[in-house]
């Protein structure tokens, strides 16, 4: 590759990751201070599908059944004009007879009658029981690949995989604090989609990053990380455009259901191919990443030796 089409990365290392240090403690003071927005799957209580032989306006059904004594009921069709899923906390007067009152409240148009397709209840317990089982699969997942990482690579590339898989869902779940998106098991599973997605670009360039270490002896270690990172980008775009075609998609044709889904993994491309070129690299190259980490040593070789 050319002097000429190499692009300086590093040079600009140093304000990117105070940028990024920046973004990070505005989303964990956004998180500490508002909060997260938790879906039902988190905070506990009920959610319905109901049908109707017509098709349904999501706000009519929504003072329906805040007339019928309902509080913060979230209406959305689901399937067709004629569907629709209720989601609403835990309501008070209403816990014995749940499904009756909800039957009741739906049926507020005799020309257009209802049916309920199944009613779910979860429990406060049981949704804050989800949400400690969330941040351990999270934990536990950064754990497992910084071990597959160290043990493909070294240490030093390892921990700035995790460092930067860390920045990822900072900022995914920092975003969503500070504009109040709602938070439920979906946008966990895009959280945990956009780890795997993540090492799988930061992966990619540590490969290429090895190859030229063993390849391109004269060259200094700041140099051979930006060659890698500038022959590895056409790649990187393409995977990233593929991708983002898809979440599109989905946020425009998915509807509700896949809204917030789409926002996280959104939010999550542009986070962690951000961090593969300069939170993951980068670290390594302050931890003293230079050719002695990736030169093979040879093994010994047994010597015969013959007894008289």
């Amino acid at each position: 590759m050319s002097e000429q089409r190499i692009i300086r990365f590093m040079r600009i290392r140093t304000p990117m990751a105070v940028a990024s240090l920046l973004v990070v403690i505005i989303g964990l003071v956004a998180m500490v201070t508002k909060g997260l927005n938790l879906g039902l799957d988190f905070t506990g209580g009920t959610s319905a599908e109901i049908n109707y032989s017509q098709p349904v306006d999501q706000e009519a059904v929504r003072l329906a059944f805040e007339k019928g004594g309902f509080a913060d009921v979230v209406v959305q069709h689901v399937g067709s004009a004629t569907g629709v899923i209720l989601r609403m906390p835990p309501q008070k007067g209403h816990e014995a007879s749940i499904s009756d009152d909800i039957l009741k409240a739906a049926n507020f148009d005799p020309a257009n009658p209802a049916t309920i397709k199944q009613v779910e209840s979860v429990g406060s317990q049981v949704g804050g029981e989800m949400y400690q089982n969330s941040l351990l699969a999270i934990g536990l997942s950064l754990f497992l690949m910084m071990i597959y990482v160290a043990f493909r690579f070294r240490m030093k590339l390892a921990v700035g995989a995790v460092v930067s898989l860390v920045h990822d869902v900072l900022f995914t779940v920092g975003a969503f604090a500070i504009f109040g998106f709602p938070f439920d098991l979906t946008v966990l599973a895009a959280v945990l989609a956009l780890i795997g997605y993540s090492l799988n670009d930061t992966i990619v360039i540590f490969d290429r990053v090895r190859e030229n270490f063993r390849k391109l002896r004269k060259a200094d270690a700041i140099e051979i990380v930006d060659i890698s990172l500038t022959e590895t980008l056409r790649r990187t775009i393409m995977t990233v455009g593929t991708v983002l075609v898809v979440v599109v998609a989905m946020l425009w044709l998915g509807g509700p259901a896949l809204r917030w889904f789409s926002v996280a993994m959104m939010i999550g491309l542009f986070a962690g191919t951000y961090s593969s070129i300069y939170i993951a690299t980068s670290y390594a190259l302050m931890m003293g990443l230079d050719k002695e980490d990736f030169i093979e040593k040879p093994k010994s070789e047994l010597v015969e030796e013959t007894f008289d």
